[in-house]
């Protein structure tokens, strides 16, 4: 048999704060047992004790309310399960990513400077399939992967082409830009519609540094490749250049994944 609780009672029984019983009853995710009509005296039963316990620690692990009403009210404990599985996956990542960032620090802080060989190449001018939009920033990491299906299914399995992509100045300056994901393509195949093209990437010369590991700090290889450029004075305009040895196409193993980092310049006799 369940007991009544004082509003008071319940806070102290749930580490729940009084505002923040009332804000989830404004919200009809916690809802008193009974409301004296006269004083509006919120009164709990301790059979509600288990969801309010529920909520609290999916509010620790900073599950938004909307999803916390969505466990609250899943119709079947299958519908239920797997809306927590799906958030805890998600946190587990955030977990691994932090992780990651903390480890990076240290390295930049603690260890060796950042070093890796590079070198100079001439590309030629390369028949591709492609995708351009303008992208920003924030937006790039929902974009990228979904454009990247699309170049693989234009291009088919026989394609076994490495995908690059084209990143101008005002993506990194101005945080929004043309973006064009690309793969080499000798014969394109006809394209009915959707946002694949056939395209010619210029041809270019360029300084090559390879990155390893997750994309979150490929910025070390672009400062090392674009402070040696700086150095020899040899940069020129135009967009950088990715290529994408091994990815997410290959592994979701980010710390194998291998980008190769072009930055356009003009060669010299004496590099």
């Amino acid at each position: 048999m369940s007991t009544q609780l004082s509003i008071e009672e319940f806070s102290r029984m749930t580490h729940l704060s009084i505002k923040a019983l009332r804000h989830y009853h404004e919200l009809g995710l916690l809802e008193p047992d009974d409301i004296d009509r006269f004083t509006g005296y919120r009164t709990y039963t301790s059979a509600q004790i288990p969801i309010a316990q529920v909520i609290r620690r999916f509010r620790d692990l900073g599950m938004p309310l909307d999803q916390v009403r969505a466990v609250i009210d899943a119709p079947d404990i299958e519908t239920r399960n797997k809306t927590i599985t799906a958030y805890l996956t998600r946190v587990e990542r955030e977990l691994e990513l932090t992780q990651r960032r903390v480890a990076d620090v240290r390295s930049l802080l603690e260890g060796p400077p950042y070093s890796a060989p590079i070198e100079y190449r001439s590309i030629p001018t390369t028949r591709a399939l492609a995708v351009r939009e303008v992208v920003d920033v924030e937006r790039f990491g929902e974009w990228w992967p979904t454009a990247l299906n699309d170049l693989l299914a234009a291009a088919g399995p026989a394609n076994d082409s490495i995908a690059g992509g084209l990143y101008p100045g005002e993506f990194f300056e101005l945080e929004r830009a043309e973006v064009t994901l690309f793969m080499p393509c000798e014969q394109p195949p006809a394209l009915a519609g959707g946002r694949v093209e056939a395209l010619e990437i210029p041809a270019v010369d360029v300084a090559v540094a390879v990155h390893e590991g997750p994309a979150e700090d490929v910025d070390r290889t672009y400062a090392l490749i674009g402070a040696t450029v700086a150095e020899r004075s040899i940069g020129i305009d135009g967009p950088i250049r990715e290529y994408y040895l091994v990815g997410y196409a290959h592994t979701d193993d980010e710390s194998r994944h291998r980008t190769e980092v072009c930055w356009p310049v003009f060669l010299t006799a004496n590099r």
